[in-house]
């Protein structure tokens, strides 16, 4: 079931567990689907999406045109601007920045530039990050509190500080894959089995 309101003023909890605090502004035209949670001081654009299970943090806005897939997870005071497009299993930290366009200037309107973000799978951006419109992220990434990324990261790549580098590489499960002679590795945690090639792409065995 989709859920679309223009004003939440007297919505709390709807059938398809979609919840929207008071103080929240969803436009005519946004998608909420099921078990979506926008929390306080929100504002969710028409013609965005809010894939199934999503929430929402405090103070965070939501362009026309993004889409985020199911079970994202984005924390307070997070604005997604037209371009970007999250996966499934995404994980914002709090205050974590994205950007649309390469070279503004105020007296100049660049609204036919935006340039598109693509944000993986299962993808963890730690808190203060900022992430440079244009960049794709691959699945299971994860960027480090305060990094800036300034370039393509790769799948299960592991990146710090400014412009972000990769360190290492991150298991689905959130664990440093750390690779043998072999060029392989094992998660600690779940016991899933990764290979890393020559041109540094990890792929699971």
């Amino acid at each position: 079931m989709k859920h679309t309101s223009k004003s939440s003023a007297n919505l709390s909890a709807s059938e398809d567990g979609v919840f929207v605090h008071e103080s929240a502004v969803i436009d005519d035209g946004a998608v909420l689907e099921s078990g979506v949670k926008v929390w306080h001081f929100c504002h969710v654009m028409e013609g965005s999406r809010l894939g199934t299970g999503t929430s929402l943090g405090q103070n965070s806005f939501v362009a026309s045109g993004v889409v985020t897939g199911s079970n994202c997870k984005i924390q307070n005071n997070v604005s997604l601007y037209q371009g970007v497009t999250l996966g499934d299993d995404v994980f914002l930290g709090p205050s974590c920045v994205f950007t649309n366009v390469v070279n503004p200037r105020s007296a100049i309107v660049r609204r036919d530039a935006y340039a598109p973000t693509k944000v993986g799978d299962g993808v963890t951006i730690g808190a203060n990050a900022t992430i440079i419109c244009g960049v794709e992220l691959g699945n299971f990434a994860f960027v480090g509190a305060g990094a800036v990324v300034t370039r393509d990261v790769k799948s299960f790549e592991l990146v710090v500080g400014n412009p972000a580098k990769r360190i290492g590489w991150m298991s689905p499960s959130g664990m440093r894959l750390e690779f043998d002679e072999s060029n392989f590795s094992v998660c600690t945690e779940s016991g899933e089995k990764f290979r890393l090639d020559a041109e540094n792409n990890v792929y699971p065995c």
